[in-house]
């Protein structure tokens, strides 16, 4: 099933310790960038979620927030001795170096990320908690990727069968071309008032035929429509396949139109390039 590479998913949960919040957002991307931004009791997490995010998306811009509002209640707050030991002997090193810096305010100092913990908070609870909630999370976003990425290949097949259509109007066309071919080459030949044998005058017609053929293009278009919707069928991520596709379309297309010398195949050469650039525009946005 064809997924997005654009979508949002958000969930919170209440819970004795506090509130976990949780928004995942995406954007186009060649390849999967994913960029988290987590509270600092939940940073330890952020390998495991990186991991439970690859085994389910494959490209996109991928940002992850996780907030975490403790519920104090009566359990007061601590301060990580680890934490304080290191940043008091930066300062120590600073005051050093630059006697005239001024004392420490203690205040800024609680605002270090890491100084101020939660007295007796469960912090493996906690994380356990978010494993969950990211979880559902995550299958909320992938439901929206699924369901933007079924409007998206919908709107890609509507233009494949325009195309197709197209192409067989072209193929119809063909045999009127040719018979103009022959009546330019005629009346070319009259203006000069040069007798020409009837022979000769076929063979030439042929030439042109020949040079002017446009079969294998339109084959190759109808192969490439073909291919279109049968790449749309395949699981897994196929937003490269097709937007490598969309190159071959518009390669037949320019070939298509640079033979064209009829005005209606003309035409349809350039609805077929309009066709083009529409499906790749949603391409781009296919996982």
């Amino acid at each position: 099933m064809t997924h997005s590479m654009t979508a949002f998913a958000r969930k919170e949960q209440s819970y004795d310790f506090g509130t976990l919040s949780i928004e995942i957002k995406s954007v186009n991307q060649r390849y999967l960038e994913p960029t988290f931004r987590l509270h600092d009791t939940l940073r330890a997490l952020e390998l495991k979620l990186r991991d439970r995010l690859k085994q389910k998306v494959q490209r996109g811009k991928v940002e992850i927030t996780v907030k975490f509002y403790v519920n104090n209640g009566e359990q007061g707050l601590d301060l990580d001795p680890n934490r304080l030991s290191s940043v008091l002997a930066a300062l120590a090193k600073i005051q050093t170096q630059a006697p005239n810096a001024g004392p420490i305010n203690p205040l800024e100092l609680l605002q270090y990320p890491g100084i101020l913990i939660d007295a007796e908070l469960d912090v493996e609870r906690v994380q356990e908690s978010l494993v969950v909630l990211f979880d559902s999370a995550l299958d909320d976003f992938l439901d929206g990727r699924r369901r933007e990425g079924q409007v998206l290949a919908e709107a890609i097949l509507q233009r494949v069968d325009e195309i197709t259509r197209l192409v067989a109007d072209i193929r119809q066309a063909v045999p009127e071309w040719v018979e103009t071919l022959r009546a330019n080459l005629r009346a070319k030949v009259q203006g000069l008032g040069v007798e020409l044998d009837p022979d000769r005058l076929e063979q030439e017609v042929v030439l042109l035929a020949q040079k002017a053929d446009v079969a294998e293009e339109l084959d190759r278009l109808d192969g490439h429509c073909k291919e279109t919707q049968a790449i749309l069928k395949q699981p897994g991520a196929v937003g490269r396949k097709l937007d490598f596709l969309m190159q071959e379309f518009n390669r037949e297309a320019n070939t298509l139109g640079s033979k064209a010398t009829k005005e209606n195949i003309t035409r349809s050469a350039v609805q077929l390039k309009v066709l083009i650039e529409q499906m790749r525009e949603q391409v781009q946005n296919i996982e």
